[in-house]
């Protein structure tokens, strides 16, 4: 069963102006979406209502929810015509609560017990989102600060995940990895190295993250990848590709 089958499933008895957080979160602990015992590893459900609820309320950010801001959620993971429908049925839910997105994004802290990579995943999902149709909207990019802040990031944490999102010719290198110009040589390397590791797709899919959703890891590992080689090339240094890779 997909990922949207199951959020279907799950919200199948939810009506319009119910909280879908409620609907999912308030279940009985411990059981997954079919009454079966749920592996404390699996995320897939809370990350991918993460992304709808507060899909939907990024999309309100500028005070209207237009047709191209629904969509733009079904397009950055390139749904198929059954997915959208399943997805749909959840954002229009979303869209109606009246809940605040400080809500869910603290039920997703809970849910996720803190855990930053986590959280950072559903930024990135959010920055997908965002610029589906180009560049990230100004209202858009402050929500998402916002969401940062509720998630226990820092300005300078909230810099490096929204740098990954600008496009190739607005990045600053630098940003995407965490470092700065007076970083060594040898550290810029280690630094690339392990980000890379951390980035790769087995590496989400292994935290419980939806298969669906791998495109947010793909993304990354390229952003992260890019922003080496341009600061190798600008140093004279030879590109290295990780072991682990």
């Amino acid at each position: 069963m997909s990922i949207w089958e199951r959020l279907a499933a799950a919200t199948s008895e939810s009506s319009p102006g119910a909280s879908l957080t409620s609907t999912l979160f308030d279940r009985p602990s411990g059981l997954s979406d079919n009454g079966k015992t749920q592996s404390s590893d699996d995320n897939a459900l809370p990350f991918t209502l993460g992304m709808i609820t507060l899909g939907a309320k990024m999309a309100k950010a500028d005070g209207v929810v237009t047709k191209d801001e629904v969509h733009a959620f079904i397009k950055a993971f390139n749904l198929s015509n059954a997915e959208m429908n399943q997805a749909a049925h959840a954002f229009n839910i979303a869209k109606q609560d009246a809940a605040g997105y400080e809500i869910h994004a603290d039920e997703l802290v809970s849910v996720f017990k803190g855990d930053r990579k986590l959280l950072g995943y559903t930024l990135d999902g959010l920055f997908h989102i965002a610029k589906a149709d180009g560049e990230v909207p100004a209202a858009e990019e402050v929500f998402l600060g916002h969401v940062a802040e509720r998630f226990g990031f820092t300005d300078a944490q909230f810099a490096v995940v929204k740098a990954r999102h600008l496009g190739a010719n607005a990045r600053n290198p630098y940003d995407v990895l965490g470092v700065n110009s007076s970083t060594s040589d040898a550290e810029l390397t280690s630094t690339y190295h392990r980000l890379v590791v951390e980035s790769q797709p087995n590496e989400f899919l292994s935290r419980g993250m939806p298969a669906e959703f791998v495109s947010i890891a793909k993304s990354n590992l390229a952003a992260i990848e890019e922003a080496y080689k341009a600061i190798a090339k600008e140093r004279g240094l030879e590109t290295q590709t990780p072991q682990n890779e």
